[in-house]
Protein backbone atom coordinates (compact mmCIF):
# COMPACT_ATOMS: atom_id res chain seq x y z
CA UNK A 1 0.00 0.00 0.00
CA UNK A 2 1.44 3.55 -0.90
CA UNK A 3 0.37 6.66 0.88
CA UNK A 4 0.66 9.47 -0.93
CA UNK A 5 1.08 13.72 0.10
CA UNK A 6 2.22 16.87 -1.36
CA UNK A 7 4.16 19.69 -0.09
CA UNK A 8 5.90 22.53 -2.27
CA UNK A 9 9.63 22.03 -1.09
CA UNK A 10 11.61 19.00 0.32
CA UNK A 11 14.67 19.93 2.18
CA UNK A 12 17.38 17.01 2.46
CA UNK A 13 19.40 17.21 5.58
CA UNK A 14 18.77 19.23 9.01
CA UNK A 15 21.71 20.83 10.15
CA UNK A 16 21.60 24.55 10.70
CA UNK A 17 21.19 25.53 6.94
CA UNK A 18 18.54 22.81 6.26
CA UNK A 19 17.10 23.57 9.51
CA UNK A 20 17.11 27.92 8.11
CA UNK A 21 16.17 27.05 5.09
CA UNK A 22 12.77 25.30 6.64
CA UNK A 23 12.38 27.92 8.91
CA UNK A 24 13.06 30.55 6.06
CA UNK A 25 10.45 28.71 3.50
CA UNK A 26 7.88 27.96 5.90
CA UNK A 27 7.79 31.99 7.41
CA UNK A 28 6.91 32.79 3.29
CA UNK A 29 4.41 30.37 2.60
CA UNK A 30 5.85 27.95 1.85
CA UNK A 31 4.93 24.33 2.31
CA UNK A 32 7.89 22.88 3.42
CA UNK A 33 9.42 19.87 5.09
CA UNK A 34 12.42 18.29 5.93
CA UNK A 35 14.03 14.97 5.74
CA UNK A 36 17.11 14.07 7.85
CA UNK A 37 18.96 10.64 7.69
CA UNK A 38 20.51 10.43 11.13
CA UNK A 39 20.30 12.83 13.83
CA UNK A 40 20.01 16.61 13.75
CA UNK A 41 22.95 18.68 13.01
CA UNK A 42 25.52 15.49 13.73
CA UNK A 43 27.74 16.44 11.10
CA UNK A 44 29.65 19.52 10.31
CA UNK A 45 27.05 21.39 12.99
CA UNK A 46 27.44 19.81 16.12
CA UNK A 47 31.47 20.37 15.27
CA UNK A 48 31.32 24.02 14.27
CA UNK A 49 32.78 26.40 17.37
CA UNK A 50 29.71 28.68 16.93
CA UNK A 51 31.38 31.61 15.76
CA UNK A 52 29.11 33.91 13.82
CA UNK A 53 31.95 36.18 12.48
CA UNK A 54 32.14 39.04 9.89
CA UNK A 55 35.09 38.07 7.70
CA UNK A 56 37.72 39.38 9.65
CA UNK A 57 39.70 36.03 9.57
CA UNK A 58 39.33 36.38 5.79
CA UNK A 59 40.55 40.40 5.59
CA UNK A 60 43.57 40.15 7.56
CA UNK A 61 45.42 40.49 4.00
CA UNK A 62 44.07 44.54 4.38
CA UNK A 63 41.07 43.62 1.10
CA UNK A 64 37.50 43.62 2.01
CA UNK A 65 37.09 40.82 -0.85
CA UNK A 66 35.77 37.27 -1.36
CA UNK A 67 35.04 35.93 2.20
CA UNK A 68 35.53 38.74 4.18
CA UNK A 69 32.82 40.76 2.02
CA UNK A 70 30.18 38.00 1.93
CA UNK A 71 30.28 37.58 5.86
CA UNK A 72 30.67 41.33 6.49
CA UNK A 73 26.87 41.80 6.97
CA UNK A 74 26.12 38.41 8.84
CA UNK A 75 26.84 38.94 12.37
CA UNK A 76 24.01 41.85 12.41
CA UNK A 77 21.48 40.00 10.38
CA UNK A 78 21.98 37.27 13.19
CA UNK A 79 21.38 39.15 15.96
CA UNK A 80 17.99 40.32 14.43
CA UNK A 81 16.87 36.93 14.70
CA UNK A 82 18.14 36.60 18.24
CA UNK A 83 15.83 39.52 19.81
CA UNK A 84 12.96 38.12 17.28
CA UNK A 85 13.70 40.96 14.64
CA UNK A 86 14.84 38.58 11.87
CA UNK A 87 13.34 36.70 8.88
CA UNK A 88 13.94 33.67 11.52
CA UNK A 89 13.05 33.44 15.15
CA UNK A 90 15.82 32.86 17.36
CA UNK A 91 14.78 34.15 20.44
CA UNK A 92 15.21 31.22 22.15
CA UNK A 93 19.06 30.70 21.16
CA UNK A 94 21.54 30.58 23.72
CA UNK A 95 24.71 33.12 23.67
CA UNK A 96 27.91 31.68 24.90
CA UNK A 97 29.50 35.08 24.55
CA UNK A 98 28.40 38.60 23.06
CA UNK A 99 32.02 39.42 21.96
CA UNK A 100 34.54 37.56 20.39
CA UNK A 101 38.31 38.77 20.55
CA UNK A 102 41.40 38.64 18.69
CA UNK A 103 44.81 38.69 20.37
CA UNK A 104 48.12 39.15 19.04
CA UNK A 105 51.63 39.24 20.48
CA UNK A 106 54.14 41.68 20.18
CA UNK A 107 55.48 40.70 16.81
CA UNK A 108 55.47 43.45 14.23
CA UNK A 109 53.83 41.22 11.19
CA UNK A 110 51.14 40.02 14.23
CA UNK A 111 50.29 44.09 14.92
CA UNK A 112 50.37 44.58 10.97
CA UNK A 113 48.14 41.84 10.26
CA UNK A 114 45.70 42.85 12.95
CA UNK A 115 45.63 46.54 11.99
CA UNK A 116 44.72 45.91 8.06
CA UNK A 117 42.23 43.27 8.93
CA UNK A 118 40.40 45.98 11.40
CA UNK A 119 40.94 48.55 9.10
CA UNK A 120 39.11 46.34 6.01
CA UNK A 121 35.78 45.50 7.99
CA UNK A 122 32.23 46.64 8.08
CA UNK A 123 32.14 47.42 11.73
CA UNK A 124 34.29 48.47 14.47
CA UNK A 125 37.00 46.73 15.81
CA UNK A 126 37.72 48.04 18.79
CA UNK A 127 41.48 48.01 20.54
CA UNK A 128 40.89 47.03 23.98
CA UNK A 129 42.43 49.29 27.08
CA UNK A 130 44.29 46.98 29.31
CA UNK A 131 42.49 47.71 32.25
CA UNK A 132 39.32 46.60 30.07
CA UNK A 133 40.57 43.30 29.36
CA UNK A 134 38.85 40.02 30.61
CA UNK A 135 39.80 38.62 33.39
CA UNK A 136 41.99 35.62 31.72
CA UNK A 137 43.97 38.43 29.58
CA UNK A 138 44.38 40.69 32.61
CA UNK A 139 46.61 37.71 34.00
CA UNK A 140 48.75 37.86 30.96
CA UNK A 141 52.57 37.31 31.30
CA UNK A 142 53.43 38.27 27.73
CA UNK A 143 52.79 41.21 25.84
CA UNK A 144 50.26 41.57 23.57
CA UNK A 145 47.23 43.43 21.92
CA UNK A 146 43.47 42.48 22.49
CA UNK A 147 40.99 43.29 19.84
CA UNK A 148 37.18 43.40 20.53
CA UNK A 149 35.22 42.19 17.57
CA UNK A 150 31.84 42.18 16.05
CA UNK A 151 31.88 38.58 16.38
CA UNK A 152 29.57 36.56 18.70
CA UNK A 153 29.52 32.74 19.63
CA UNK A 154 26.24 30.96 19.98
CA UNK A 155 25.49 27.30 21.33
CA UNK A 156 24.76 25.42 18.30
CA UNK A 157 23.09 22.57 20.22
CA UNK A 158 20.81 25.69 21.52
CA UNK A 159 20.38 26.81 18.00
CA UNK A 160 19.33 23.62 16.25
CA UNK A 161 17.03 22.87 19.58
CA UNK A 162 15.45 26.50 18.64
CA UNK A 163 15.18 26.43 14.97
CA UNK A 164 13.75 22.50 15.30
CA UNK A 165 11.14 24.00 17.83
CA UNK A 166 9.69 26.51 15.55
CA UNK A 167 8.27 23.71 12.92
CA UNK A 168 8.56 20.56 14.95
CA UNK A 169 5.81 18.71 12.93
CA UNK A 170 7.78 19.19 9.47
CA UNK A 171 11.06 17.60 10.36
CA UNK A 172 11.45 13.62 9.79
CA UNK A 173 13.74 11.17 9.98
CA UNK A 174 14.23 8.32 7.12
CA UNK A 175 17.38 6.17 6.17
CA UNK A 176 18.75 7.02 3.33
CA UNK A 177 18.52 3.50 1.68
CA UNK A 178 14.52 3.91 2.09
CA UNK A 179 14.64 7.45 -0.29
CA UNK A 180 13.69 6.64 -3.94
CA UNK A 181 13.89 9.72 -6.35
CA UNK A 182 11.53 9.23 -9.61
CA UNK A 183 12.26 11.87 -12.82
CA UNK A 184 8.89 11.97 -14.91
CA UNK A 185 9.36 11.38 -18.71
CA UNK A 186 11.50 14.55 -18.95
CA UNK A 187 13.73 13.87 -16.99
CA UNK A 188 12.75 16.14 -13.82
CA UNK A 189 12.21 14.54 -10.06
CA UNK A 190 9.33 15.96 -8.50
CA UNK A 191 8.76 12.76 -6.59
CA UNK A 192 10.13 10.74 -3.89
CA UNK A 193 9.30 7.23 -3.17
CA UNK A 194 10.25 6.24 0.31
CA UNK A 195 9.52 2.61 1.43
CA UNK A 196 8.44 1.49 4.74
CA UNK A 197 7.88 -2.03 6.60
CA UNK A 198 4.19 -1.79 6.36
CA UNK A 199 2.97 1.45 4.18
CA UNK A 200 5.79 2.75 1.22
CA UNK A 201 5.14 6.86 1.02
CA UNK A 202 4.87 8.87 -2.23
CA UNK A 203 6.02 12.79 -1.86
CA UNK A 204 5.09 14.98 -4.82
CA UNK A 205 6.94 18.44 -4.76
CA UNK A 206 7.90 21.46 -6.90
CA UNK A 207 11.69 21.36 -5.93
CA UNK A 208 14.07 19.25 -3.54
CA UNK A 209 16.49 20.81 -2.30
CA UNK A 210 20.15 18.82 -0.81
CA UNK A 211 21.62 20.73 2.28
CA UNK A 212 23.03 17.55 3.98
CA UNK A 213 27.15 18.84 4.19
CA UNK A 214 28.73 16.04 3.07
CA UNK A 215 25.87 13.57 2.58
CA UNK A 216 25.30 15.73 -0.44
CA UNK A 217 27.62 13.60 -2.38
CA UNK A 218 25.58 10.25 -2.11
CA UNK A 219 22.00 12.33 -2.36
CA UNK A 220 23.66 13.53 -5.72
CA UNK A 221 24.30 9.71 -6.85
CA UNK A 222 20.89 8.68 -5.77
CA UNK A 223 19.48 11.31 -7.72
CA UNK A 224 21.55 10.43 -10.80
CA UNK A 225 22.89 14.42 -11.32
CA UNK A 226 25.74 15.16 -13.19
CA UNK A 227 26.19 18.66 -13.06
CA UNK A 228 26.99 19.73 -9.12
CA UNK A 229 30.78 18.41 -7.99
CA UNK A 230 31.24 18.22 -3.95
CA UNK A 231 34.84 18.47 -2.46
CA UNK A 232 35.89 17.94 1.66
CA UNK A 233 38.06 19.56 3.24
CA UNK A 234 39.29 18.00 6.56
CA UNK A 235 40.08 19.74 10.34
CA UNK A 236 41.26 17.94 12.89
CA UNK A 237 39.65 19.56 16.08
CA UNK A 238 40.71 19.51 19.71
CA UNK A 239 38.86 19.47 23.01
CA UNK A 240 40.43 19.54 26.26
CA UNK A 241 38.02 19.61 29.55
CA UNK A 242 39.62 21.10 33.00
CA UNK A 243 37.73 22.01 36.06
CA UNK A 244 39.66 25.28 36.05
CA UNK A 245 39.29 26.70 32.39
CA UNK A 246 38.59 30.29 32.26
CA UNK A 247 36.05 31.12 29.50
CA UNK A 248 37.62 32.50 26.83
CA UNK A 249 36.48 33.05 22.88
CA UNK A 250 39.70 34.61 21.44
CA UNK A 251 41.47 34.33 17.72
CA UNK A 252 45.41 34.27 18.12
CA UNK A 253 47.07 35.52 15.56
CA UNK A 254 50.38 34.46 14.66
CA UNK A 255 53.79 36.24 13.18
CA UNK A 256 53.29 34.27 9.55
CA UNK A 257 51.38 35.54 6.92
CA UNK A 258 48.57 33.31 6.29
CA UNK A 259 45.20 34.11 6.28
CA UNK A 260 43.99 31.45 9.34
CA UNK A 261 44.55 31.79 13.16
CA UNK A 262 47.01 30.01 14.52
CA UNK A 263 44.62 29.25 17.24
CA UNK A 264 40.98 29.68 17.63
CA UNK A 265 39.73 28.81 21.03
CA UNK A 266 35.79 29.03 22.27
CA UNK A 267 34.10 27.47 25.61
CA UNK A 268 31.69 25.43 26.80
CA UNK A 269 30.47 22.93 29.37
CA UNK A 270 29.37 19.40 28.88
CA UNK A 271 26.58 17.96 30.55
CA UNK A 272 28.28 17.70 34.34
CA UNK A 273 29.19 21.11 33.92
CA UNK A 274 33.12 20.65 33.66
CA UNK A 275 34.73 23.44 31.26
CA UNK A 276 35.94 22.98 28.25
CA UNK A 277 37.91 24.54 26.01
CA UNK A 278 37.38 23.78 21.86
CA UNK A 279 40.23 24.44 20.17
CA UNK A 280 40.69 25.26 15.75
CA UNK A 281 42.01 27.58 13.91
CA UNK A 282 45.62 26.75 11.70
CA UNK A 283 45.84 23.89 14.71
CA UNK A 284 42.88 21.79 13.08
CA UNK A 285 44.17 22.85 9.37
CA UNK A 286 47.79 21.40 9.82
CA UNK A 287 46.23 18.43 11.96
CA UNK A 288 45.39 16.34 9.70
CA UNK A 289 48.72 15.48 8.20
CA UNK A 290 49.17 14.52 12.11
CA UNK A 291 48.21 11.40 14.07
CA UNK A 292 46.45 11.59 17.09
CA UNK A 293 48.98 11.53 19.84
CA UNK A 294 50.88 14.35 17.59
CA UNK A 295 48.05 16.61 17.18
CA UNK A 296 47.30 16.46 21.39
CA UNK A 297 51.50 17.34 21.64
CA UNK A 298 50.86 20.11 18.81
CA UNK A 299 47.79 21.80 21.12
CA UNK A 300 49.16 21.59 24.47
CA UNK A 301 52.22 22.93 22.64
CA UNK A 302 50.93 25.94 20.98
CA UNK A 303 48.61 26.94 24.39
CA UNK A 304 51.50 27.08 26.42
CA UNK A 305 53.32 29.63 24.01
CA UNK A 306 50.30 31.75 23.62
CA UNK A 307 49.09 31.36 26.87
CA UNK A 308 52.21 30.56 29.32
CA UNK A 309 50.40 31.64 32.75
CA UNK A 310 47.18 29.32 32.18
CA UNK A 311 47.43 27.02 34.75
CA UNK A 312 45.41 23.30 34.23
CA UNK A 313 44.54 21.05 37.17
CA UNK A 314 43.81 17.74 35.55
CA UNK A 315 43.50 18.31 31.58
CA UNK A 316 41.82 15.83 29.45
CA UNK A 317 42.40 15.95 26.27
CA UNK A 318 40.57 14.82 22.93
CA UNK A 319 40.85 14.80 19.15
CA UNK A 320 38.41 14.04 16.26
CA UNK A 321 38.23 14.34 12.63
CA UNK A 322 35.86 16.36 10.42
CA UNK A 323 35.10 17.14 7.05
CA UNK A 324 33.73 20.33 5.22
CA UNK A 325 31.65 19.71 2.82
CA UNK A 326 31.65 22.31 -0.20
CA UNK A 327 31.29 22.90 -3.92
CA UNK A 328 33.58 21.85 -6.34
CA UNK A 329 32.89 24.38 -9.14
CA UNK A 330 36.15 24.66 -10.60
CA UNK A 331 39.27 22.72 -10.28
CA UNK A 332 38.69 22.44 -6.49
CA UNK A 333 38.17 26.19 -6.02
CA UNK A 334 35.82 26.95 -3.35
CA UNK A 335 32.97 29.83 -3.60
CA UNK A 336 33.29 32.63 -1.09
CA UNK A 337 29.67 32.98 -0.20
CA UNK A 338 26.80 30.52 0.01
CA UNK A 339 26.20 28.57 -3.19
CA UNK A 340 23.62 26.54 -5.10
CA UNK A 341 22.78 24.96 -8.70
CA UNK A 342 19.47 23.45 -9.87
CA UNK A 343 19.24 20.17 -12.24
CA UNK A 344 16.19 17.96 -12.48
CA UNK A 345 14.50 20.33 -10.38
CA UNK A 346 16.51 19.36 -7.29
CA UNK A 347 18.73 22.33 -5.90
CA UNK A 348 22.51 21.54 -4.60
CA UNK A 349 22.89 24.05 -1.91
CA UNK A 350 26.12 24.62 0.63
CA UNK A 351 26.31 27.44 3.23
CA UNK A 352 30.47 26.88 3.21
CA UNK A 353 30.31 28.68 6.58
CA UNK A 354 27.79 28.25 9.42
CA UNK A 355 27.29 32.37 9.64
CA UNK A 356 26.40 32.23 6.22
CA UNK A 357 23.44 29.99 6.32
CA UNK A 358 20.84 33.31 6.18
CA UNK A 359 22.89 33.97 2.87
CA UNK A 360 22.15 30.58 1.49
CA UNK A 361 18.03 31.16 2.78
CA UNK A 362 18.07 34.09 0.44
CA UNK A 363 20.08 32.73 -2.32
CA UNK A 364 17.39 29.37 -2.23
CA UNK A 365 13.86 32.06 -1.87
CA UNK A 366 15.47 34.09 -5.14
CA UNK A 367 15.83 31.47 -7.05
CA UNK A 368 12.63 29.54 -6.27
CA UNK A 369 10.91 32.94 -7.35
CA UNK A 370 12.61 33.95 -10.57
CA UNK A 371 12.11 29.94 -11.45
CA UNK A 372 8.16 30.52 -10.91
CA UNK A 373 8.09 27.95 -7.75
CA UNK A 374 5.40 30.06 -5.68
CA UNK A 375 3.48 28.56 -2.19
CA UNK A 376 0.74 25.99 -3.13
CA UNK A 377 -2.25 25.19 -1.29
CA UNK A 378 -1.94 21.20 -0.30
CA UNK A 379 -4.93 19.45 0.84
CA UNK A 380 -3.38 16.23 2.36
CA UNK A 381 -5.25 13.76 4.18
CA UNK A 382 -2.42 11.70 5.16
CA UNK A 383 -0.52 13.19 7.76
CA UNK A 384 3.56 11.98 7.58
CA UNK A 385 3.67 12.24 11.23
CA UNK A 386 1.70 8.61 11.25
CA UNK A 387 4.42 6.38 9.65
CA UNK A 388 7.54 8.75 10.43
CA UNK A 389 9.30 9.62 13.10
CA UNK A 390 11.11 12.89 14.06
CA UNK A 391 15.18 12.61 14.29
CA UNK A 392 17.11 13.37 17.89
CA UNK A 393 19.46 16.01 18.30
CA UNK A 394 23.18 15.04 17.84
CA UNK A 395 24.97 15.23 20.94
CA UNK A 396 28.32 17.77 21.51
CA UNK A 397 31.76 15.61 21.09
CA UNK A 398 32.70 15.97 24.46
CA UNK A 399 28.98 15.18 25.82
Amino acid sequence: MTQTYSTDIVIFGGGIAGLWMLNRLRNEGYDAILIESKTLGGGQTIASQGIIHGGLKYAISGSLAGAASATSLMPQRWRDCLVGKGDVDLKNCEILNDHYYMWSDSGLRSKLKTFLGSKSLQGRVEAVAAANYPRFFRDATVKGSLYRLPDFVINTSSLLTTLANNYPKAIFKVASKRVRFKPAGNGAINEIAIAGDDQNIAITCQRIVFCAGEGNQLLIQKAGLLTPKTQVRPLKMVYLKDPDLPRVFVHCIGDNFSLTPELTVTSHSDTEGTPVWYLGGELAESGVKRDDAEQLVAAQTILRQKFPWLQLKNPAWHCFMINRAEPDIANNFRPDDAYLLEEKNVVVAWPTKLTLSPSLADKLLTHLQKNGVMPRVHNNPYKLTRSLDPPRLAKSYWD
